[in-house]
């Protein structure tokens, strides 16, 4: 293919947004041609920012496959349970498909997508696994595989959900509900069943998990709080989880400091009195002890691998910051490593400690630590050099086995705990 590749945007929210905003770190090889959003306001924002023509421009996935294709690529970024709705059409009217995880919390979407793209064996299906590629993961890929600390017994890690992006995302957002969306072990976490399988080379035996709701519910409401923030909540003053803390007055997530990723999803106009506006009656301005959430907001997942190492993973909401921890023993050594700091420390057992800063070594360590930008760069030389996807490429086929394990952990949690046989699992 030749440059730029053309890209329409189906779903044109943080995701879909972030994907589009590429084109600015790859001008010569990218270019966002059309745009479908179910919010005008989001699709007259793609169109101001990308010189999208109107005739383009679309009011939903639908209308927008009603149309012959309209470019290369189309990033399928919509909600969880529309990906493979609007992916399938996407394949049948020649896009290659980028296409946000998950690929579907419904098992049989996912094998009716894998049957769609074995059809179309020359359009790429690339899911956004986008943790695959990060400096952070490919460089422990590379200890691991190099044999330094022997054979891997045993992995820990954690997801650090953060308090604020719990509430923001899981509590009253759209990722609330998994009758809505996808369990939080699919959604939040493929990321983490993923990567953790891809570093080790090794696919499931089994898999058990446990978790619940521990915090973000009624009978946790604190004494006099209201259905809103803004609606004369006595508690407000020392509640943590208040919307206008976290939206508008946080140094950290507030709009007053700068800070427009999260007022970004309540308003197009991220200025604080949009936001405060958003937040008088709107969904993201609700106590989040008093919302339709149904996630969970703890949970622990063990996997046996197929070699007999094991796998220990923690997600939680009660976190100050949002990133991943990870430490690998094996026979020889030991990797503790952390996406907060940037850093990977290796222990080779009778020696000095190695101290990786990746802060030195990448160039881009923002969105997912570079995989935002990543997966973009990669997709793109791939297309332009047709070539083949690689073993680290998140192809369908790869990534499927991420789904298969989290949705057997999800499974097991709902019966308290149940080992569940993923070979079992997967002929289902």
């Amino acid at each position: 293919m030749n440059a730029p590749i053309t890209f329409a945007i189906c779903g044109f929210g943080d995701r879909g947004s972030t994907y589009a905003s590429m084109r600015e770190l790859f001008p010569d090889k990218m270019k966002v041609v059309a745009v479908a959003d179910l919010n005008p306001y989001k699709v007259k924002k793609a169109r101001e920012l990308y010189d999208i023509p109107q005739e383009n421009c679309f009011a939903s996935g639908e209308e927008m496959l009603a149309q012959p294709r309209l470019a290369d690529v189309m990033i399928v970024s919509t909600m969880d349970r529309q990906h493979v709705d609007h992916a399938i059409p996407a394949l049948e009217r020649g896009y290659h498909v980028l296409m946000e995880k998950p690929i579907s919390p419904d098992i049989g979407k996912c094998r009716r997508m894998l049957e769609a793209a074995a059809q179309h064996p020359d359009q790429h299906v690339i899911l956004c696994h986008v943790l695959r590629y990060t400096q952070f993961y490919n460089v422990l890929k590379d200890i691991i595989d190099s044999g330094k600390i022997g054979k891997v017994v045993s992995i820990c890690a954690n997801e650090n959900v953060a308090y604020w992006h719990q509430a923001h995302s899981f509590v009253r957002g759209n990722w609330r509900n998994s009758d809505q969306t996808s369990p939080m072990i699919l959604q939040k976490s493929c990321h983490d069943m993923d990567i953790l399988t891809w570093l080790i080379g090794q696919k499931c035996k089994a898999v058990s998990s446990m978790g619940g709701i521990e915090h973000f519910k009624a009978e946790r409401a604190p004494e006099g709080s209201t259905p809103y923030c803004l609606g004369g909540c006595k508690a407000k003053e020392s509640c943590i989880f208040d919307a206008e803390k976290i939206y508008i007055t946080s140094k950290k997530t507030g709009v007053r400091s700068g800070n427009g990723w999260l007022s970004s999803i309540l308003c197009v106009d991220g200025t604080e009195e949009a936001v405060r506006a958003a937040l008088e009656n709107g969904q993201y301005g609700r106590c989040v002890y008093h919302c339709d959430n149904n996630v969970v907001d703890h949970q622990q997942t063990n996997l046996l691998m197929e070699d007999g190492s094991t796998i220990s993973f923690t997600m939680c909401a009660f976190t100050e910051d949002c990133y991943r921890y990870f430490k690998a023993m094996g026979t020889k050594g030991e990797i503790e490593a952390d996406m907060k700091s940037n850093t990977i420390r290796v222990r080779v057992f009778g020696q000095e400690e190695e101290l990786i800063d990746l802060k030195k070594l990448a160039q881009d360590l923002k969105g997912h630590g570079g995989g935002d930008s990543g997966i973009i760069a990669d997709f793109l030389d791939m297309l332009l050099n047709n070539a083949p996807p690689t073993e680290r490429t998140t192809t369908l086929v790869n990534s499927m086995e991420s789904h298969y394990i989290a949705l057997a952990a999800e499974e097991s949690r709902k019966a308290g705990g149940q080992l569940i046989d993923l070979a079992e699992f997967r002929n289902r």
